[in-house]
């Protein structure tokens, strides 16, 4: 059986990695030379205990896991690369000899989703895992191409509230508008405010009823957050895991347009833009950094220049005013 390729560069480009778990040497040698022959790059394991620390250094891209082992089964590793969220995601199908309803259902249980019985046809094994395969790979394609777009995006374990899986992008967003550091990865519990609207509405997302988002407002601008859909990684579990899909977005325009269209300093632009989100005088000096008496003086402005003398009818002129230009802009 040719070496590990553990600690070579593995080739992810132009292979998948397969991690292949069994006490039983031939059965690893057979496999091995057909997945090999195959194109995919493959890893071995020959117990529990070593099959976690290469799904750990590795991250395979599927996991062929025996059930029946000395020591830690297979049953017991699936639930513990479940457990973990930087293995979470990855495909486990079962290999075992046991064909007894109540064994498959474990396997399946514990966060299989599949198995193949022995004795191993290499064609069906490879037949199986390409299914498998083909659809991680789609999750991950519709991932990038969120992040491509200006999307954010993370799965959360409803369960737990762990952070299972994050893109730069979404890490950044959360630290910036959650405050407090969130590590790269998974693993992390995702933020209060997230996880209270998560569970607040997963039993109508689960009836495929699509909930409001959730903004979150940070001076003019918010992160807006919607329930994307259930992923396949850990339906059914505790609530499964949710791609939650985010976006920024800024009402830096609708001050500008503002301050164009009705001829107001950038300052007055700006308090006019509180105003009409409903905030104080006080509120709008804490935003702004300035004192009420401060922020009373430029209304007192604006309110000659739209030739109003009330809040209510300085608002309404700002939102005739606005509304044409940033149709999205919303009090």
């Amino acid at each position: 059986m040719p070496a590990d390729p553990l600690d070579q560069t593995l080739d992810r480009a132009n292979s998948d990695v397969v991690l292949i778990v069994d006490d039983v040497p031939d059965n690893l040698a057979m496999l091995h030379d057909a997945l090999d022959e195959s194109g995919y790059a493959v890893l071995v394991a020959t117990s529990g205990e070593m099959a976690l620390q290469r799904a750990a250094q590795a991250v395979p891209d599927v996991v062929l896991l025996d059930a029946m082992m000395p020591g830690m089964d297979g049953f017991e590793v699936a639930r513990r690369l479940k457990a973990a969220p930087a293995t979470a995601h990855i495909p486990v199908i079962f290999m075992t000899g046991l064909t007894e309803t109540e064994h498959l259902v474990a396997a399946l249980a514990c966060g299989g989703v599949d198995y193949v019985t022995k004795p191993i046809r290499p064609k069906e094994v490879l037949a199986r895992m390409q299914v498998h395969l083909a659809s991680a790979r789609e999750r991950r394609q519709a991932r990038n191409a969120l992040d491509a777009f200006g999307y954010a995006s993370i799965t959360v374990r409803a369960s737990d509230g762990r952070l299972m899986w994050q893109t730069a992008l979404a890490r950044e967003l959360l630290q910036r508008y959650c405050g407090g550091p969130v590590p790269a990865g998974g693993g992390s519990l995702a933020p209060v405010v997230v996880l209270d609207w998560l569970r607040a509405h997963l039993a109508a997302a689960q009836q495929q009823i699509e909930p409001p988002p959730l903004a979150i407002e940070h001076g003019a601008r918010r992160l807006t957050l919607r329930l994307h859909q259930q992923t396949g990684d850990g339906e059914g579990e505790g609530g499964g895991d949710w791609l939650i899909v985010m976006r920024e977005e800024s009402d830096a325009a609708v001050i500008e347009a503002l301050s164009l269209s009705l001829a107001l300093t950038a300052r007055e632009a700006e308090v006019l833009y509180w105003l009409v989100k409903g905030k104080t005088n006080k509120d709008i000096g804490d935003i702004l950094g300035a004192s009420p008496a401060t922020v009373k003086k430029h209304l007192e402005r604006v309110y000659v220049k739209l030739g109003v003398e009330t809040r209510t009818a300085a608002a309404t002129v700002a939102m005739q005013r606005v509304r044409p230009l940033q149709p999205q802009f919303r009090a």
